[in-house]
């Protein structure tokens, strides 16, 4: 823009104001009350935003935007101007909330109508807080694949001992050394058991041999009674094959290995 005189500056800043009102009014007359800008935003439009009563919000993470438009059902838009009915979305309170010193916009929707949520956790040290994060992580993670498949197996130890003591007996009536690694197989297996036994504080030979020779099916450690027996706790049964497979090519993968490379002092030959 070519401006020669004083006038022709302040005529090309009222056309400017003008158009900056007319898009705004347009975003206040379709409906809009909150505006979440992904960039900055000029104090000439903050002025004319205040006036029509309009709430502003900035977020400079392209992530954190995406997920707000997908929990309040809005789309992002790229243009400046007033959006259509299927591109505006819905909450039902906007507010700011001062939580352990910081202060935090809350989005709040019915919860029929809310596709995505935010937990929020609070600890006394950062290393409390990550185990939090990660129990969360851990159980969002353990829900969505229920939801995915809902088949289950017996958990506390009793699936992989079970599988042991059958493997144990196909140990018995194979011939050659491929017994030796049957019976190995089976024998690893029953790791599991037994940590879930040393970490209670058990005894764990007595806690494998009890539970040996209980009689009945889905046994497994009881970490309250200190004992074994019938176990109630399910495992999901994708959680228990991904964690075999990747158990199984860890073995394999050592047992491929043809030579073995041993790391040597540097600084040439001792004396």
């Amino acid at each position: 823009v070519l401006m020669k005189t004083a006038d022709d500056l302040k005529n090309y800043n009222k056309s400017e104001e003008r158009k900056m009102e007319e898009i705004v009014q347009s975003i206040a007359n379709a409906g809009v009350k909150v505006v979440v800008s992904g960039g900055t935003v000029s104090e000439m439009a903050m002025h004319f935003l205040d006036r029509y009563q309009l709430v502003v919000l900035k977020i400079g993470s392209k992530w954190e935007l995406r997920r707000l438009c997908q929990a309040v059902g809005a789309t992002a838009l790229v243009r400046l101007g007033a959006p259509t009915p299927d591109e505006m979305g819905f909450c039902k309170t906007v507010k700011h909330v001062t939580l352990g010193g910081r202060t935090l916009t809350f989005f709040e929707n019915d919860v029929k109508d809310t596709k995505l949520a935010t937990i929020i956790l609070r600890a006394s040290t950062q290393s409390i807080l990550q185990d939090l994060e990660r129990a969360v992580d851990d159980g969002v993670h353990a829900l969505q694949q229920a939801c995915r498949s809902g088949a289950c197996v017996p958990g506390a130890g009793a699936t992989e001992f079970e599988l042991s003591q059958r493997i144990a007996k196909l140990a018995d009536v194979s011939p050659g050394l491929d017994q030796y690694a049957i019976r190995a197989f089976a024998t690893a297996l029953q790791i599991v058991p037994r940590t879930l036994a040393e970490t209670a504080g058990l005894d764990a030979p007595k806690v494998l041999a009890d539970m040996a020779a209980f009689e009945g099916e889905y046994v497994g450690v009881d970490l309250e009674k200190g004992a074994c027996g019938t176990t109630d706790v399910l495992d999901l049964l994708n959680t228990k094959t991904s964690a075999f497979q990747l158990a199984l090519d860890a073995a394999l993968t050592v047992l491929r290995v043809d030579q073995i490379i041993m790391s040597k002092q540097s600084g040439g030959p001792k004396q």
